[in-house]
């Protein structure tokens, strides 16, 4: 099974080329890349084309898609997940779909783990893990809202993403460790969008849409 993985959920978009043997060729940028402005139509389709070069892969030789569908920002979702289903038309092979918050709390390194990522608003998008399992699905909050859910259910997980850099001074101050700012795990990195896709199920491209969470901040004129 070799697989391509893409993820834009976040301002730094990530491709992954998983090969059969679990050899992996990333284009992960660092996590100094989530503080500026997003850039995935002109950042994504180089990295794709570059891993798959470094890989050593064509088209036919993929088993499938794999692409992070959120939750995350709204343009970004789009972008990543328009790609992804145009790159499986024209290659004719099946998508296969990955929490954005899954891949992002897969490179955490702790056996409780906080993935959030901004949600804007003065929100985070977040998740609860502890190993392997989600005690918490996804759900969008404010730092307040997190840090007394967290209280409640006394869980002292280890955060990590561009929402817990953004609010990493109230959440420590609230007891939350966090990552340290140039920790790789702030990224969401493909790979682990590849292997958690590894286990997934193949969809067609039409059947693959953005996991949101909410309402877009743009709403169309009445």
């Amino acid at each position: 099974m070799t697989l391509l993985g893409i993820d834009t959920s976040t301002p730094a978009a990530s491709a992954c080329v998983l090969m059969e043997g679990g050899e992996a060729f990333e284009a992960t940028p660092p996590a100094e890349r989530l503080a500026r402005p997003p850039a995935h139509a002109s950042e994504l389709m180089p990295a794709v084309a570059g891993v798959m070069t470094s890989a050593g892969v064509t088209w036919s030789d993929l088993t499938a898609i794999a692409v992070g569908v959120g939750p995350g920002t709204f343009t970004g979702l789009r972008i990543g997940i328009a790609t992804a289903r145009a790159l499986a038309a024209a290659s004719e092979l099946p998508l296969r779909r990955v929490s954005s918050l899954a891949a992002l709390a897969a490179g955490i390194p702790s056996r409780h783990r906080l993935p959030l990522i901004d949600a804007r608003r003065g929100e985070v998008f977040a998740a609860l893990f502890e190993a392997e399992e989600q005690i918490w699905p996804p759900f969008a909050a404010s730092p307040e809202e997190l840090v007394a859910r967290l209280r409640e259910g006394g869980f002292s997980p280890l955060a990590a993403g561009d929402g817990s850099l953004r609010f990493r001074g109230m959440l420590e101050q609230a007891g939350v460790q966090v990552e340290s700012d140039e920790s790789e795990a702030h990224v969401v990195r493909a790979l682990h969008v590849c292997r958690l896709a590894a286990g997934a199920l193949d969809e067609p491209p039409g059947a693959v849409l953005p996991e949101y969470l909410r309402e877009p901040d743009a709403k169309p004129q009445q």
